[in-house]
């Protein structure tokens, strides 16, 4: 695993140890930060918050490409041991804050996030679960942007989301929702 794009361009990222996660493939992760790309222009500045974080990779992405902040959240013990490892080795912690804890015991957020990113694990319908929770609890708003990446066969409906785009790549698919009107 490296990163694709921005400041950390080529830098490799390590892993978590066994099966409890599951990591985003370069090739899935450079096309959904192209799908971004095409959307926002620019990540600067950038408040992200990567969920099922595993290790790291896609808010490092983020960060890489100029975002100001990122907060992951995980809660396996050796992902969350990467996701600190990752960040380290790219010398970024004062831009970062890792959270050990399940996506599903979120607080209330005290802001809404511009860029929320999103992968659990398939076929469960955690993703769905956690949208509809945050959206509750004000984890993003009108400007804010939310991937999710799930099999490519899940389907997703989040009553206070719409999809915006969806590409399959591979065995996954990406989609991009934002809240409705």
């Amino acid at each position: 695993m490296r990163i694709i794009a921005g400041d950390w361009r080529g830098r490799k990222l390590v892993a978590p140890k066994g099966e409890g996660t599951r990591p985003t493939a370069d090739r899935t992760r450079e096309t959904l930060f192209n799908m971004l790309a095409s959307r926002l222009g620019s990540f600067e500045g950038l408040s992200v918050l990567d969920l099922f974080a595993g290790s790291g990779a896609l808010g490092l992405e983020a960060l890489s490409r100029g975002a100001s902040h990122c907060l992951f959240v995980e809660q396996e013990p050796d992902a969350v041991k990467a996701i600190r490892a990752n960040i380290d080795a790219l010398d970024c912690r004062v831009r970062t804050q890792v959270q050990q804890a399940s996506v599903m015991g979120l607080a209330p957020a005290k802001a809404p996030h511009d860029l929320i990113l999103l992968d659990p694990p398939y076929d469960t319908g955690a993703g769905q679960v956690a949208l509809d929770r945050m959206a509750r609890l004000g984890w993003f708003g009108p400007a804010s942007w939310i991937a999710l990446e799930t099999r490519k066969d899940e389907d997703i409906a989040v009553k206070a989301l719409a999809i915006e785009a969806e590409r399959k790549v591979g065995k996954a698919k990406l989609t991009l929702l934002r809240l409705k009107d």
